[in-house]
């Protein structure tokens, strides 16, 4: 079966990570995406990662992160002629994907108004760190940032290490992935009406979007959220523990899972216990709880309390490193992790975070090299070999 977005095609102009993270997912869909990159060095992304040989061949495990499914098609976007070649491409095509800061397309003449005029169904994805108006819209935005301005480095951490990173570009994540949510949304309405769109996508939003409890509380009961580290503000016992062998993370959030965890923990006057008795107490005394369920933990290791606890229907889980969720047969099974040859060798990368029973939503190809699919997609719109070799010539491709 075909996936979602066959027959969809998508020109990718972005960089690093928010957008082509976005761009991804639409190819996990089923879309045909080409990524259009600067000649010479590309995405800065095939220089980052961290095996240094394939950063230099420009296949850097970053890129490979989030590109794979993908073709490259190398224009230079400031000469007249690739200015021409890109508006023939998106003269095809059903959406364009960019990031750079705002104004950079327009005083291109590659902005949506100008590309509606060659295809009034395209739908147009602008990702950016703030939007594209407002007092901020110019300023230069990385993940880092976003993730200070945005409230998250304040939630993060508790009150010693606060405010602290997430530990990975999460704002970039989530800003490619309502773009994502955006676009296919937009093509479903560009279908029935033959008319396309301009998306603005704020980095800075769609992160605040996402806190959607931590925000709500504030904005309609006025709490201002404060770190409590891997304590979990809505419930209590809900947090990370310390048991014999590792840590535990434990999310008794209702009544019935909070006696059941005393129960095996040997402890049922707990259920009893004034303290402790209902919800929102429990949240109140959850340090005098913590302190009486943390030493029966320690009598076991986290492996026998997850086990257990799970099979009583109770939240747990140990907390596992990145290789160690990566290699668990039930990541295995669920054939999460892709391997693809290309050309720079094998290459391994993780599918979307969803499956579809008709269909495998997987990249269909490696991350591409630079530049791997410039003269296929010249000779589709006509260009012949001298007229390709001229455009190179001139550093056009």
């Amino acid at each position: 079966m075909a996936l979602p977005l066959n027959g969809v095609r998508v020109l990718d102009v972005t960089n690093v990570l928010a957008g082509p993270f976005g761009s991804f997912q639409l190819a996990l869909l089923g879309a045909e995406v080409v990524k259009v990159e600067q000649p010479g060095g590309g995405d800065l992304g095939r220089r980052l990662g961290a095996d240094p040989a394939a950063c230099a061949a420009l296949m850097g495990a970053s890129f490979v992160a989030v590109n794979a499914g993908k073709q490259s098609v190398t224009i230079n976007l400031k000469s007249p002629e690739g200015k021409k070649i890109f508006r023939q491409l998106a003269a095809l095509s059903h959406v364009v994907v960019e990031n750079f800061r705002p104004g950079v397309m327009s005083r291109l003449g590659l902005d949506y108004r100008a590309l509606s005029e060659v295809n009034p169904s395209i739908v147009y994805c602008a990702i950016s760190g703030f939007g594209q108006d407002g007092s901020w819209a110019m300023r230069p935005a990385y993940d880092q940032i976003i993730q200070g301005i945005s409230g998250v480095m304040s939630v993060t951490g508790d009150d010693r290490s606060a405010p602290l990173r997430v530990g990975y570009p999460v704002c970039d994540t989530i800003g490619g992935l309502t773009a994502a949510m955006a676009v296919c949304a937009a093509l479903v309405d560009a279908r029935t009406t033959g008319r396309g769109r301009m998306i603005d996508i704020s980095m800075l939003e769609s992160t605040l979007a996402s806190m959607g409890w931590v925000v709500s509380n504030y904005l309609n009961a006025g709490l201002v959220p404060l770190p409590m580290g891997n304590d979990n503000f809505t419930a209590a016992p809900s947090g990370t523990f310390r048991t014999k062998n590792g840590l535990l993370n434990i999310a008794a959030n209702e009544n019935s899972q909070y006696e059941s965890l005393c129960d095996l923990l040997g402890r049922p006057d707990l259920k009893a216990d004034s303290r402790f008795a209902g919800r929102d107490t429990r949240k109140r005394n959850r340090q005098a709880l913590n302190g009486e369920i943390e030493p029966e933990l320690l009598k076991r290791s986290a492996a026998d309390w997850e086990r257990d606890l799970v099979e009583a229907g109770v939240p747990a889980g140990r907390i596992l490193g990145v290789p160690e969720v990566l290699e668990h047969p039930h990541l295995a099974e669920r054939r999460f992790v892709t391997t693809l040859q290309g050309a720079g060798g094998r290459q391994r990368m993780t599918r979307g975070g969803f499956h579809f029973a008709d269909a495998e939503a997987v990249p269909g190809t490696a991350a591409p090299a630079l530049s791997q699919h410039t003269e296929a997609w010249l000779r589709k719109l006509g260009y012949s070999a001298e007229q390709t070799e001229e455009l190179r010539t001139k550093g056009v491709i």
